[in-house]
């Protein structure tokens, strides 16, 4: 069943990296077939291609290199074995580290933080589903007190996923809905306390002021759970997801990345260059409305889903 479930995401996947795809793969092809050999021009032009897909700067030098290491020990001189050597160089630029999910398995609070738009408050209502439906409890804390519908959005997935709330009041203080929560997660005992926050990047200084109010309540009150922090990106706004995850990294310690809307992206190379400019892992990618549509990211499936010819 679960692996089943796995392709069914997979198939999701391949399905909403076709525009991704259709930016980036034909044009390698028409490289990979229409070189005769490996030299500057072939580079230059996969050089081209990459960064147009929005791989980045970083990220595209960082797997030109590694190609070209590889095409030199291997001995290689034909352009068209070279696919396979990118795709493995960009599964290695993408690699997620197992103890990327330790909040998974002890007492942890996860804060939440992204614009309001990029389907934040929706992602923290599939997390909290999935998590629950793994057995363990959850409490969420709606500190996104600025949004009048932010608390309602959030309510309606508590209510769906059978996980208790606390806050969601527009214009409640968002300190003490976080202490609230805390003083409801240690009552329940439970497993993740997961925090919805405001996204005001245009003020950063008061959201700075607000996480860092934050971050102490935490730190004073629930000093033992394990902290993560999610930042919720919408991978069809290409670099100025990049630009945003940059801002955030800003005011607060970025642990993860969640990339929604994936599939309506001509720009799924997104992926790649934020892990690589900012050294913070991809944790989730969502290919879609329901609750099975957000999944734990798999740079294999990734980089295979983003290569596959169906």
């Amino acid at each position: 069943m679960a692996e089943e479930k796995k392709k069914g995401f997979f198939g999701r996947l391949v399905q909403g990296l076709t525009k991704t795809r259709d930016n980036i793969v034909s044009g390698l092809d028409s490289i990979f077939s229409g070189f005769s050999k490996i030299d500057d021009d072939f580079y230059e032009e996969l050089e081209e291609i990459l960064i147009m897909g929005d791989l980045g700067v970083r990220a595209t030098e960082e797997i030109l290199d590694s190609l070209r290491e590889k095409v030199k020990e291997q001995h290689i001189k034909e352009p068209a074995e070279c696919k396979q050597l990118l795709i493995d160089s960009i599964k290695e630029q993408m690699q997620v580290e197992k103890a990327a999910y330790r909040f998974e398995t002890e007492k942890s609070v996860v804060l939440v933080v992204g614009v309001n738009g990029v389907g934040k408050t929706t992602t923290i209502g599939k997390l909290a589903g999935k998590l629950t439906a793994e057995g363990k409890k959850v409490i969420l804390a709606g500190a996104d007190t600025f949004r009048a519908a932010a608390g309602e959005q959030l309510k309606e997935w508590a209510n769906r996923g059978g996980v208790q709330m606390v806050g969601g009041t527009e214009g409640a203080d968002p300190g003490s809905v976080v202490f609230d929560a805390i003083a409801a997660a240690k009552a329940r005992s439970a497993d993740v306390l997961l925090v919805d926050t405001a996204g005001r990047l245009h003020n950063k200084k008061n959201l700075m002021n607000e996480l860092g109010k934050i971050n102490k309540i935490l730190e004073n009150e629930y000093p033992d759970a394990f902290r993560e922090t999610l930042v919720v990106l919408d991978a069809t706004t290409g670099q100025n997801a990049l630009a945003q995850a940059r801002e955030f990294s800003e005011v607060t310690n970025i642990t993860g990345i969640v990339l929604t809307k994936m599939d309506g992206t001509a720009k799924g190379g997104i992926a790649v260059a934020i892990q690589s400019e900012l050294s913070v892992p991809v944790k989730y990618i969502g290919v879609g409305e329901t609750i099975d549509d957000l999944e734990k990211f798999d740079s294999d499936a990734f980089v295979e889903a983003l290569f596959s010819q169906n």
